[in-house]
């Protein structure tokens, strides 16, 4: 391994990155804009929903009920009429719409048990699994400080004080941010090594390397530090300018121990970019492999559900993956404040695995070239 060859391979490769426009997009786009995307359109938060309410009681309380229905979760209601409400739905105007009956406050004065119907469009996912939840609360809550308007307020028995750590304001952007930052390191990583590679076999310029003073190992070298040195420096610069700057996102550990995590992953997901390379024949090719492994990686490592809501199997079988322990050490030092004593276990679990998966990208890589 002589250092200088690979210095030189490594501007080659960020040469050839240069001149790729569309990569260059790519990379731009994932750590700025889909990032700002993640941190202010989180389908997990009910926001500015719509919703039409056909009273046919039109009394005290469902007036009460009506006025229930603030910003910034819902619009304020519409007063529709029983005729129109399937139409409004159908046009998509309305996502939720209440039907209040006849005589619904009287019915809760005798001590009947009256029904209200609640219509969700459940196209809009989004807003559907939540949203009837939160009306239905809002309902609730609205109905029993009515009755009770001339109770007596009795102190509850028990207190409960619920304080939120590490988002104190239950703000979802935060974990939005950052979470895009995570999976942005992922996958471009994987991409530009294995473009790097299939870029340099269309274009058959690997024959020219094979006549040159340069190892197999020099060659995958350059791709692995290149690449990832991009990906690196963008993360650091997405942290400090969009994260940090632009979304006013606050980040509880240390930025350079992240980045140390951030350098560890690169190093195991540009070999796998490289090795799932050496399978593929073409970028057609690549990409479709690439989608075999980007949604596992993505969706079993922890960073959409936990690990801990998956089957046992699943759970050790991951534990082969460098997404599960980058997860780990990146929400524990960008969400909870972690140090070094304790993401440690997930350092060295980076290091041996980018290790393993060197060598056998490498061993492939060495194959591809004779």
């Amino acid at each position: 391994m002589r250092p200088r060859h690979v210095i030189h391979l490594a501007v080659k490769e960020l040469r050839g990155l240069l001149h790729d426009p569309l990569l260059m997009v790519l990379v731009v786009y994932a750590f700025t804009l889909d990032i700002y995307t993640h941190a202010t359109a989180m389908p997990e938060t009910l926001n500015r929903a719509t919703i039409g309410i056909v009273d046919e009681d039109a009394s005290p309380l469902t007036r009460r009920m009506a006025d229930a229905f603030l910003a910034p979760y819902f619009v304020p209601p519409a007063q529709i009429g029983l005729a129109e409400m399937d139409a409004r739905m159908d046009a998509g105007i309305d996502t939720f719409s209440l039907v209040i009956p006849p005589d619904f406050q009287r019915d809760l004065l005798a001590g009947d048990r009256p029904e209200l119907q609640l219509n969700v469009d459940a196209t809009r996912v989004s807003q559907a699994f939540t949203g009837a939840g939160y009306i239905q609360a809002i309902v609730d809550q609205e109905i029993t400080g009515w009755a009770a308007r001339d109770a007596a307020a009795a102190a509850p028995p028990v207190d409960l004080a619920v304080r939120a750590r590490f988002n104190p304001a239950l703000d979802p952007g935060w974990f939005g941010a950052l979470t895009a930052v995570i999976s942005a390191v992922t996958m471009l990583s994987i991409i530009l090594s294995g473009a790097a590679l299939i870029r340099e076999r269309e274009h058959g310029t690997v024959e020219h390397l094979l006549v040159m003073p340069v190892t197999p190992a020099e060659i995958m070298t350059s791709k692995v530090l290149s690449m990832g040195a991009v990906v690196l420096v963008a993360t650091g610069l997405s942290l400090n300018f969009m994260v940090q700057g632009v979304l006013e996102v606050p980040i509880a550990g240390s930025v350079t121990l992240f980045l140390v995590g951030v350098a560890l992953h690169l190093f195991a997901t540009t070999s796998l970019g490289i090795l799932l390379a050496t399978i593929s024949g073409s970028m057609p090719q690549f990409a479709m492999l690439l989608l075999l492994v980007l949604l596992p990686l993505e969706i079993l490592s922890g960073g959409m559900t936990p690990r801990e809501s998956m089957p046992e199997a699943v759970q050790y079988a991951m534990l082969a993956a460098p997404n599960t322990h980058f997860i780990a050490l990146s929400q524990s030092v960008l969400f909870r404040g972690a140090g070094l004593s304790v993401v440690w276990p997930q350092l060295l679990a980076l290091a041996l695995i980018g290790t393993a998966m060197f060598s056998i990208a490498l061993r492939r890589f060495h194959g591809l070239l004779r």
